[in-house]
């Protein structure tokens, strides 16, 4: 890798030959302020927004498929496959907003820019039309994030993994083959471990499941987008099962449950030769998800790597209800919590 502090001037690579980072954007000028002082306008730069806008998704706005590639120690370029953009191009993250949807829930969005100068946005919660979003931050995304690290799926350093034999182990000791006791089908060896080590900041930040709340006897830390497998004690009408998979940002009270923002975490993401739920400190919680989408998702070298040991890359999610942020309110979250009483 060449030194920060020099020009790097060594031939870029083929980019056909790299993997690629598949993920759905917008036109910059799909969302829109709605009302504000940029009425009218499509999402701009950190210098011309102002917080306090309420954005609109278009009602006629297509997510369009942008394929990128980063070689390590270069800027994310265009890669083939996208529906915009040269392969090639570069792709320059120029800001990135923190929204609040009118009914409670966040959502950040990357904005993007191609070499032709066109904007692109690129949501990192699932946003939806005739929504008002008001803008409530706006803030530099690092020099090195890479996309690729955007859907990280993963359990912090430190937590527990209860094996096939019963025994507890830090997921930072574990190995390919090492076997993991798994809800579903017993002991199954781990096929691959990822790491990836991020600035603790925005949707980066981890989420802390605070000892006893899910009945885990330590703190669950694990990220934003992590899928917790819970139980309804009582099964609500026109929720299809008593299992339920919940984000773990979903969960998140400010009390016992909580986003821990600062300094740096290290991430590890577990795959077996399916889709399982395993036991992280006690809890039932998912392992990462093979499939187009979620390997595109992962940095190119891993992506490779991933891709010529899982060939078929067709997991099929677990069996469950996905519970988004709306169904946690009717349900309510703390329902699923530990009561005092349960933790004796």
């Amino acid at each position: 890798m060449s030194s920060p502090n020099l020009p790097d001037t060594s031939p870029i690579p083929d980019a056909g030959h790299l993997p690629g980072h598949a993920c759905q954007v917008f036109r910059s000028d799909d969302i829109y302020v709605a009302q504000g002082a940029n009425q009218g306008d499509g999402l701009e730069g950190p210098d011309m927004v102002c917080p306090g806008d309420i954005y609109e998704l278009a009602t006629d706005a297509v997510p369009l498929r942008l394929v990128v590639t980063r070689p390590e120690g270069r800027e994310q370029r265009v890669a083939p496959g996208s529906q915009i953009g040269q392969p090639g191009d570069l792709v320059a993250l120029e800001s990135r907003y923190a929204l609040m949807a009118s009914g409670g829930d966040k959502v950040e969005l990357l904005l993007l820019r191609l070499a032709s100068g066109e904007r692109f946005a690129l949501p990192l919660s699932p946003i939806g039309t005739r929504i008002d979003y008001t803008l409530l931050r706006i803030e530099t995304p690092p020099d090195d994030l890479r996309l690729s690290d955007l859907l990280c799926v993963s359990f912090a350093r430190g937590t527990l993994i209860t094996l096939a034999s019963g025994e507890q182990k830090a997921i930072e000791t574990l190995h390919p083959g090492t076997r993991i006791l798994t809800r579903d089908h017993g002991g199954q060896p781990v096929r691959w471990i990822g790491r990836t080590t991020l600035r603790a900041v925005g949707v980066f930040a981890p989420v802390v499941i605070t000892a006893g709340t899910l009945g885990n006897a330590g703190d669950l830390i694990v990220s934003q987008h992590h899928r917790m497998f819970l139980y309804q004690r009582q099964r609500r009408p026109g929720v299809a099962t008593s299992e339920l998979l919940v984000q773990a940002r979903h969960l998140v009270d400010g009390e016992h449950v909580y986003i821990r923002e600062g300094g740096v975490v290290d991430y590890f993401s577990l795959v077996f030769d399916s889709h399982e739920i395993i036991y992280a400190e006690g809890v039932p919680a998912e392992s990462l998800m093979v499939n187009d989408a979620t390997v595109n998702a992962l940095p190119p070298e891993i992506s490779a790597e991933v891709k010529a040991r899982f060939p078929g890359l067709a997991q099929v999610q677990h069996f469950g209800t996905e519970a988004g942020r709306q169904m946690l309110d009717e349900i309510g979250a703390t329902t699923l919590y530990q009561t005092p009483r349960d933790k004796r």
